[in-house]
Parts: C-alpha cells; sequence; structure tokens
C-alpha cells in the first residue's frame, strides 16, 4: 500500500519496525531495497531509538484502544483503519503547528518544530 499509494513518488520511502523476526528477514529487506524503501529499526528493543514513530505507535494503542486484546481479526483491522483515519485526519499535532498530519503532508513547505535544541553527542 505504501508504495501504490504514495501521494510523492519521488520522495525517500521509510519503513519504521521493531527487530521483529519478520522485519529481518531477508525476503522483506531484499524487497525493501529493491523498491528504494529505507529501513529504520531499533537496535535493541530500544524504544528511545525511535521516538517520533514510538510516541505514534504509543498513542495508537493507548488512546485509541489498539493495545488491548482484540478478539478477531475483522475487529482489529476495522479499529486500526479508524484510528489511524482520526489521527491523520483529525488529531492536531503541536510539532505540526497544530495541523493534522495528513494538512501538512499535503502543503510541503512547512517547517517541523525542533525540539532538541543542543546537539547530544556520542562517544565510543
Amino acid at each position: 500500500m505504501a508504495l501504490t499509494q504514495r501521494n510523492y513518488p519521488h520522495q525517500k520511502l521509510i519503513h519504521h519496525s521493531d527487530c521483529g523476526l519478520q522485519y529481518c528477514n531477508p525476503t522483506y529487506t531484499s524487497f525493501a531495497e529493491l523498491n528504494q524503501i529505507n529501513i529504520s529499526m531499533t537496535q535493541q528493543y530500544d524504544s528511545y531509538e525511535n521516538a517520533v514513530a514510538e510516541r505514534i505507535n504509543g498513542i495508537l494503542k493507548q488512546v485509541f484502544g489498539l493495545g488491548k486484546t482484540i478478539v478477531n481479526l475483522k475487529l482489529a483491522q476495522k479499529m486500526v483503519k479508524k484510528a489511524v483515519k482520526i489521527y491523520n485526519s483529525k488529531r492536531m499535532h503541536y510539532s505540526l503547528e497544530f495541523k493534522t498530519p495528513n494538512l501538512t503532508h499535503s502543503n510541503q513547505n512547512h517547517n517541523y518544530r525542533q525540539y532538541r535544541k543542543i546537539p547530544i553527542l556520542v562517544t565510543q
């Protein structure tokens, strides 16, 4: 779906996931490479490594109830579809100057807020 429904096919596509076996599988990684999909993955199940994606996942789980046990696949699919639709089209975000993700995505001239003022130095 991400490949076929893209509004900006010439921009980079990034898929964020945990280090689940299905995402480390050579079949998936080869598919991603062939389709120029950048894979973003946590190193050691550390959710702080990709805080933005993990924040979205947390909102979907906690606010929209997707962290609960859902009794069947059909209900789970319906809940996910509804949650993502609300998240993208109705939920305004501080970092997007109180705009929705859909509105921001359609306006590529948007300036994103930066939360980190001082770069973090990593030493080995």
